[in-house]
């Protein structure tokens, strides 16, 4: 079985990562066409994402930096976009929290490849407001408000079978009553100070569109693909 399965993914791989390419040609960014405020326009290529049925359209890789100037990045889902910011939430005490104490800057990347569109996004990260992260704890089912008392995010765990021992544990330490959100366990408001946006073109000639916030207005530039 073992050698079956390895010719098999030697089949699977046989085209080189070199050689696969794609012409795209869905889409024309103008920028005559963009909107001058950018979190609109980013609210308008998100509700293009979920009108084509795009999967996990508000997917966001969200980029930090640790102490020791070292980058992770890990997916995250936006909730929210609230007096100009973008909202996210997570446990504090994981690995993108830590660094968030350390340093505030992140950057964020949407990609909707059925769409052919990319947006990356960089500014400034703070935890929201207990009663905003109360709300929206409140609101999400009941199955992941157990999971955020049970997992210690980011933590080494011995196996599996401990995860599932904490998550009933918890379960049946809030069995027939509300879930009070974890104090460890909120949102993230990200106030943006640079956008851009990229639509594919054929020939690799891709339409690069930013805007820098200076002087408390918006810039928009055309980039070079």
């Amino acid at each position: 079985m073992l050698c079956y399965q390895n010719l098999a993914f030697q089949n699977m791989s046989s085209k080189k990562l070199s050689d696969i390419r794609q012409n795209y040609s869905k889409g024309f960014l103008n920028i005559l066409d963009l909107n001058p405020e950018p979190i609109k326009q980013l609210e308008i290529w998100i509700n293009d994402a979920i009108s084509v049925e795009h999967p996990e359209p508000s997917a966001m890789q969200l980029s930090t930096v640790d102490a020791d100037g070292r980058p992770h990045s890990r997916v995250v889902l936006l909730k929210g976009i609230e007096a100009q910011n973008l909202l996210f939430y997570t446990n504090y005490n994981s690995h993108k929290g830590k660094d968030l104490e350390q340093n505030s800057k992140v950057a964020v990347l949407f990609f909707w490849p059925l769409l052919e569109r990319q947006v990356r996004v960089e500014g400034t990260a703070s935890k929201v407001a207990d009663v905003q992260s109360d709300l929206y704890f409140a609101s999400r089912p009941r199955e992941s408000q157990i999971g955020a008392w049970a997992s210690p995010q980011s933590a080494v765990v011995s196996s599996l079978a401990e995860l599932e021992q904490r998550y009933k544990k918890t379960e049946n330490q809030f069995k027939g009553c509300d879930i009070p959100r974890p104090p460890h366990w909120g949102g993230y408001s990200i106030n943006p100070d640079y956008f851009e946006f990229w639509q594919g073109q054929p020939g690799r000639m891709h339409h690069r569109l930013c805007y820098r916030h200076q002087e408390n207005k918006w810039r928009i530039e055309q980039l070079a693909p």
